[in-house]
């Protein structure tokens, strides 16, 4: 069935010009209203305003405008029911048999520093989604398109089906529209429900509606027999790992897709050029020097044995000398801002690891989520950035300026250790690394074995507990280790002993005051 009459209504006018008026040469008619029926005017596009069309002015300030019988009979009539086409003609009014159309700005208004719940208010669209939902829910006749980037496949249909849309690409186009308004509705409700009784708004709405998309299915979950999909936020953050580009190697799998993240996002907090190496989701190396291939060699010396299988991240442009190093080792996945012409000659020799690349910034999610049964916790996220002057020396003896460099670079590291957690580092390195055990004491024990392990010295190392030492015998193990600083939060019952053991074995401490467990 070709299409005779299309209505175009749209907010977001990228492409509705070229769109527009191809669909007139195709000898389609088209309905448009207020600025979009303007610009195609201008354009000299012949188009008929939708108050025209209906014999019924636009009113309310345009709040009413096409929520009118003939335009939704047009949209919703079924041709396969004589009733409806009996109806259509007894009424005089014609089939429209494309939609186009998308919707006022609201998201983009609420992201405004400025914006008033009157001004939120005023960009809920009524008769867009009116007219998209209507569209879609007849999809067997009526073809609906809400994303500019679907316009050339609109036309391309068009042009191989003699001016129709084939059914499949009717519904899928529906699913889509659907989808539109079910985001759109979902982001009304959580702004408005977030608002408090006095107006304000508050950091969770009492309704949390959430909208992503299926990227891909992913051939299992963390095991083998469960089933699995990667999904990408509706509007996902700038420099987040959803928005990767693949530039070799095999379909990443959950794991990768889970650790990736987790070493995108550690690497990502370091300013000098960095190597985080990542194993089950805990860092088993991170390392920062001038250049990234001394970086990586000292990540990798952590612990060469965990590093087997790891992810690798780079928060600099990977080189062709960093690249032949890395391929020295089993790597499953490899992910930088950039990857040089002459790295990639180099990794394509092992052509089945994977390499990503994503921009370099720094912008956080809206919200941490954890499901468990039956329902969701929701935080803000841990963009906490401790900063020099917060920090509170305890103890008689005070830091260095260089043991003072590398807390900092330890306290940044335990940040994504799972808890508990505990951080051997020295010159802007890590040593060894404790981390997910059920005692902190027991973290303290498994660093330090790491290190001797990997034959690095902890003599005046430093050390990071990404919270509290409950007790001293924590803070005894890693001294004797040969630690000579340790930052920590503080704020436990027995601070007290704790810095006295400190000051008895003529150790610096320092408290942050914050926090940063990881479960």
């Amino acid at each position: 069935m070709s299409i005779k009459q299309a209505l175009i209504s749209v907010s977001d006018k990228t492409g509705v010009v070229d769109l527009a008026r191809s669909l007139h040469q195709s000898g389609i008619t088209i309905l448009s209203t207020g600025g979009t029926s303007r610009l195609l005017q201008n354009e000299q596009i012949p188009v008929i305003e939708i108050g025209e069309y209906t014999g019924f002015p636009e009113m309310l300030d345009g709040r009413v405008k096409t929520l009118h019988p003939k335009v939704h009979a047009g949209i919703l009539a079924r041709n396969d029911l004589p009733e409806h086409q009996s109806a259509m003609k007894n009424m005089d009014f014609a089939d429209i048999e494309l939609v186009v159309v998308n919707l006022y700005p609201f998201e983009q208004t609420i992201a405004k520093t400025d914006c008033s719940l009157e001004d939120a208010i005023e960009n809920i669209d009524i008769g867009g989604p009116t007219m998209v939902r209507a569209a879609a829910k007849n999809y067997q006749k009526v073809t609906v398109i809400t994303d500019p980037a679907d316009y050339p496949l609109l036309l391309n249909e068009i042009s191989a089906n003699q001016g129709a849309v084939n059914s499949a690409s009717r519904f899928k186009f529906a699913q889509k529209a659907f989808s539109h308004t079910a985001a759109y509705d979902s982001a009304i409700s959580n702004y408005l429900t977030a608002m408090n009784d006095d107006g304000d708004s508050s950091d969770f709405p009492a309704t949390l509606n959430l909208n992503f998309t299926r990227v891909e299915h992913l051939r299992y979950g963390e095991n083998p027999h469960q089933k699995a999909a990667f999904y990408r936020d509706s509007q996902p953050v700038s420099g987040g790992l959803a928005g990767y580009h693949q530039v070799q190697g095999k379909a990443l799998s959950y794991n990768n897709i889970a650790d990736t993240d987790a070493a995108w996002e550690c690497v990502k907090s370091f300013e000098n050029p960095s190597c985080v190496i990542i194993k089950h989701a805990n860092p088993c190396g991170v390392a920062s020097a001038d250049k990234i291939l001394t970086a990586y060699q000292h990540a990798f010396a952590t612990d060469p044995t965990s590093a087997f299988g790891g992810i690798i991240a780079f928060n600099q442009p990977l080189d062709e000398e960093t690249a032949s190093a890395v391929l020295k080792q089993f790597v499953e996945v490899i992910i930088a801002p950039q990857i040089t012409d002459k790295a990639k000659t180099v990794l394509a020799q092992k052509s089945n690891i994977r390499v990503l690349t994503v921009p370099l910034e720094h912008t956080s999610h809206t919200y941490d989520l954890k499901r468990i049964g039956g329902g969701l916790l929701v935080q803000t996220p841990d963009a906490y950035r401790l900063s020099l002057d917060e920090l509170n020396v305890v103890t008689r003896k005070k830091p260095t300026e260089r043991q003072m460099a590398d807390l900092l670079f330890a306290w940044r590291v335990a940040k994504y250790v799972k808890s508990n957690t505990i951080v051997f580092c020295r010159d802007n390195r890590t040593l060894g690394i404790g981390a997910g055990q059920m005692s902190r004491v027991d973290s303290a024990k498994i660093a330090t074995i790491k290190a001797q392990q990997a034959g690095l010295d902890l003599a005046g190392s430093v050390v990071a507990s990404d919270a509290f030492f409950p007790f001293r015998d924590g803070l005894d193990v890693v001294i004797e280790a040969g630690a000579h600083a340790v930052i920590q939060p503080g704020g436990s019952i027995r601070d007290d002993e704790v810095i006295a053991a400190a000051d008895e074995q003529e150790a610096t401490m320092v408290f942050t005051g914050v926090r940063h467990f990881r479960h």
